[in-house]
């Protein structure tokens, strides 16, 4: 009784945890359409965020689990959530002083503290109980996860996209006083809400501190990562992870521009129930749009795009007790390949919803592809854990391409892309199915 009761509390702790992260990383996605226009780059050079931000998983996520194995998870989040501090402070330098290197330093910084949650925290919660109903906790914590990806993008529109950025034509035609009050405003606009959630960390740092969590971690094996990287459903479970997550960080780093390239502001203007959903969910920051800069207008619908992944988990932690989760998973990659033919063969708002739908199928895929690769692995699960994680590098390699595709060929052509990831991940859960 008293562990059960112990593991309810752990689980309620890491929770916190996962909906730290996952508002984090959005509001990453929130800033992407700024940077472009405040340094004027291409759209793959604006990958360069994501890049820095998700290639910390492949460098981080192994050293990671090694210092988890030696400090435990308990001082392991704890570092972790005192590494993202880190990076939420190199914002303001980075603002301050508009040097985009210091942007990448900060992003990668950050990052790195995430990867170390992340190695920790999804195969903490799947152990924390029975291996049969580890898809559907995972689910559920990564439901909360999707909670704060649901309020990051109101937060990026309302904060970090709601004024327009000045061409450096523009900004030449300013005098030298109307300059330096530009360039404060700008740099205020990113740097407040980064000090703030630095500030959010810092008292969940300490709060771990002193709470005492359930030990569930084993001695892990030697020779444990040349096993898993002989045990062929282990890699092919990890491709899943980088195709599922390259996937869902280019489409939702790029709706915003992705919309404007469609001219989506004029359209949602002049439709009345469009602007009603906007000024809606705008209210609960006591702002509007009647006069807003239309990227901000365009990012407020975003929250549909998380906030669908934040529904379909709850629905998933349901539906992977009743059904294969192999089942499940192959069902909803391949509804998010429907979801994007229609998007890239349409126009207009039946383009922008359909594409925003995309968000409500990606929900159980990374914790139900998690769950299902660390299936039978004993106690190599600990290890597999930071395979898996590295494996998020497809954040950073996916989007890339993704980039480049746009700009030589549009939008519509480098939808297939992830089409194809969507594809893969129906065969993972087509493969994991037939085994069960």
């Amino acid at each position: 009784m008293s562990t059960n009761k112990s593991y309810k509390s752990a689980f309620i702790f890491l929770t916190t945890l996962f909906f730290l992260w996952g508002f984090i990383t959005v509001l990453v996605d929130s800033l992407v359409p700024r940077l472009k226009d405040v340094f004027e780059m291409s759209y793959a050079k604006t990958v360069l965020v994501q890049f820095a931000f998700f290639t910390a998983f492949f460098l981080v996520s192994v050293p990671a689990g090694a210092i988890l194995t030696k400090i435990g998870y308990k001082k392991g989040i704890v570092l972790g959530l005192v590494v993202m501090a880190l990076g939420c402070l190199l914002f303001y330098p980075a603002a301050e002083f508009r040097n985009f290197n210091v942007f990448l330093v900060g992003y990668f910084t950050l990052a790195g503290g995430i990867t170390v949650l992340q190695v920790a925290a999804n195969p903490y919660v799947a152990l924390l109980g029975s291996e049969q109903g580890a898809s559907s906790r995972l689910n559920l914590s990564q439901a909360f996860n999707s909670l704060g990806t649901t309020i990051a993008p109101v937060v990026g529109a309302l904060f970090l996209l709601s004024d327009s950025v000045k061409t450096s034509e523009e900004i030449n035609l300013l005098s030298p006083i109307e300059k330096a009050d530009y360039y404060t405003a700008e740099a205020s606009t990113v740097q407040t809400p980064f000090l703030m959630i630095a500030a959010f960390i810092g008292i969940l740092a300490f709060i771990f501190a002193f709470i005492k969590l359930p030990k569930v971690m084993q001695e892990s094996p030697k020779g444990g990562y040349v096993s898993l990287l002989k045990n062929k459903l282990m890699l092919i479970g990890a491709l899943g992870i980088f195709v599922y997550v390259g996937a869902e960080v280019a489409i939702g780093s790029f709706l915003v521009n992705y919309f404007d390239d469609m001219n989506l502001a004029v359209i949602v203007a002049e439709n009345e129930t469009m602007m009603n959903i906007a000024n809606t969910i705008a209210s609960t920051f006591n702002k509007t749009f009647s006069n807003s800069d239309p990227k901000s207008l365009l990012g407020i619908f975003i929250i549909f795009y998380w906030g669908g992944a934040m529904i379909g988990r709850f629905i998933g932690a349901y539906l992977t007790t009743i059904m294969q989760p192999g089942k499940v998973l192959s069902i909803f990659a391949l509804l998010a390949v429907v979801m994007i033919a229609i998007s890239v063969s349409t126009v207009g708002l039946i383009s922008m919803w359909s594409i925003l739908a995309v968000g409500l199928f990606n929900s159980i895929m990374f914790p139900t592809i998690f769950t299902l690769t660390l299936e039978g692995l004993g106690d190599l699960k600990a290890q597999a854990s930071g395979l898996l994680c590295m494996a998020i590098v497809g954040g950073a390699i996916v989007p890339y391409i993704f980039g480049v595709l746009i700009d030589n060929f549009g939008f519509k052509t480098a939808f297939i892309l992830t089409m194809l990831c969507y594809m893969y991940i129906l065969y993972y859960g087509k493969l994991k199915s037939s085994k069960a």
